[in-house]
């Protein structure tokens, strides 16, 4: 398969990837979830990233939508485009999977992968993190990454702007 074939193969519906999960975990493979909206890729993403996919086989990036970054965000992000942000996170050794959820939350798509494992940034409580609490009950785990300081979307922006 050629490389571009590649990274565009690692980008799923949430129903087609539902379907792969069946059979990864038929497979034994240990599937891990993260999720956020990775509008500028950064030192902290990429730590994040490389240190959930050492939690199991398969790496799966939930990517907030446009629409949902907005909502969350503000209007004036993202600064890069779903499609984009997609293409690069797809093309990141570690993520194995990549798919886009238009919800506030990654709730549903959680819900319907069933991850061995739910990771988060250090800003992060276990309290506080949407779906921790469905991962415990059918027996996964839950794991904070400590947060790289000195990086963020926000903070690069705000940089920018200064330039």
């Amino acid at each position: 398969m050629q490389k571009l074939q590649w990274i565009q193969h690692k980008i799923y519906s949430s129903e087609a990837l539902a379907r792969e999960c069946n059979i990864w975990r038929a497979t034994g493979k240990k599937i891990v979830f993260t999720n956020g909206c990775f509008d500028i890729l950064h030192h902290g993403h990429l730590d994040l990233l490389a240190r959930a996919a050492d939690f199991g086989n398969i790496l799966i990036l939930g990517l907030n939508t446009d629409s949902s970054v907005q909502r969350l965000k503000g209007a004036a992000r993202p600064v890069t485009n779903e499609q984009d942000r997609a293409f690069q996170v797809a093309s990141l050794l570690c993520v194995d999977a990549v798919c886009l959820f238009d919800e506030d939350t990654p709730e549903t798509l959680i819900k319907m992968i069933k991850p061995d494992v739910l990771v988060k940034g250090g800003d992060y409580t276990i309290s506080g993190i949407v779906g921790a609490e469905f991962v415990r009950s059918i027996g996964g785990a839950v794991e904070i990454i400590p947060f790289v300081e000195g990086y963020s979307s926000s903070s690069i922006i705000d940089r920018i702007k200064k330039l």
